[in-house]
């Protein structure tokens, strides 16, 4: 069994903000994959199915963000579940927006909910770093990430969701790269190779021109040039 961990803040005036995109990320998995409804467990929520031949859990703490090693640390417990088998999804200052990363293990570089799960349970796991740029200066960094994303960042966020909600089942195998790949074909598609290359222009052919043919015989030729 996997943990898939989601970080935000729980409730509907945090919903849409940047510092949200792990839970709607969870969102996403939950909802193409046919999981269990949303339940109250571990001070958060939860919601359980398959991801391929892989049974995952999916959680949601609502200890807001800052205590969220309280809910993954419960979770744990009761799953008796080794660290390595959880995977985190959280916002990335340090990506471009619809960037995403995956990492194991390493420090927490600063993010609150990262630093309650290393307070509580170590650097063991994985995450999956969602980029959401940075506002430029470190003092506007908390109004911007605690702020809604903004319409134009629907197009791009719609399609890194759906490449993570695809390539979910290659992560619960344990295959980074296919899900990485998965991901980068809806950010970054290729040039499609499938359209049909334009017909070449046939110029129109010239018609020959009649050749005439000269039946006259030698004598009549040469009595010609005389005339």
């Amino acid at each position: 069994m996997k943990l898939f961990v989601g970080l935000g803040n729980p409730g509907a005036k945090y919903a849409a903000n940047r510092h949200n995109i792990g839970f709607m990320a969870l969102d996403r998995i939950a909802a193409d994959h046919g999981f269990s409804p949303w339940r109250k467990a571990f001070q958060g929520l939860v919601s359980e199915g398959r991801l391929g031949d892989e049974k995952v859990a999916l959680l949601k703490p609502e200890t807001f963000m800052n205590l969220s090693g309280q809910s993954v640390q419960a979770a744990l417990a009761f799953w008796k579940l080794p660290l390595s088998d959880v995977t985190v999804f959280h916002d990335e200052l340090d990506l471009a927006p619809g960037k995403l990363r995956l990492k194991e293990g390493g420090g927490h570089a600063g993010h609150n909910g990262l630093r309650s799960i290393h307070g509580h349970l170590g650097d063991g796991y994985a995450r999956v770093r969602l980029g959401i740029g940075h506002p430029g200066h470190k003092d506007a960094v908390a109004a911007y990430v605690l702020h809604d994303f903004a319409k134009a960042d629907q197009e791009w966020l719609e399609d890194l969701l759906r490449g993570i909600s695809e390539g979910a089942p290659a992560l619960a195998a344990g295959d980074g790269q296919k899900f990485m790949n998965a991901v980068a074909l809806r950010t970054a598609p290729p040039r499609s190779s499938t359209s049909r290359p334009e017909a070449p222009v046939s110029m129109p052919k010239e018609t020959p021109k009649p050749v005439a043919v000269d039946d006259r015989s030698p004598m009549q030729k040469l009595l010609d040039k005389f005339r």
